[in-house]
């Protein structure tokens, strides 16, 4: 039988799981210059504490999906630090997934909410 806490951490992964591609759309979608990764979980960190749950790794593969489904664009350039970085950027098409995907969101928290309040 597994424990309360093997319990939330798979809730946690799960929910996870459903919303990295709404946030890092949303990231991209309020800043005004390109981001490279470390600096979109930083700020996923500072904002939204839990979402990539400390596994930074993660965010990479989403952003390449939402590149090939063409909501972001990059490039890379050099780093006066390391390698070199890929910055991304939303696409038009991205800003407007992201509302739909915004609008979506908060319809199911509402569902859930009035669920979760005895509103049934």
């Amino acid at each position: 039988m597994e424990d309360n806490a093997s319990h939330l951490k798979k809730f946690q992964k799960e929910l996870s799981a459903g919303t990295v591609s709404l946030v890092l759309l949303a990231v991209l979608g309020q800043s005004r210059q390109p981001m490279y990764g470390y600096q979109i979980a930083k700020r996923l960190e500072e904002v939204g504490e839990g979402v990539l749950s400390g596994k930074q790794s993660a965010l990479y593969p989403v952003l390449r999906n939402l590149e090939a489904a063409g909501l972001l664009d990059s490039e890379v350039e050099p780093s006066v630090s390391g390698p070199p970085r890929r910055y991304y950027r939303i696409t038009k098409p991205g800003r407007e997934v992201l509302r739909d995907w915004v609008n979506a969101w908060n319809a199911t928290r509402a569902s859930v909410d009035a669920v979760l309040q005895g509103g049934v």
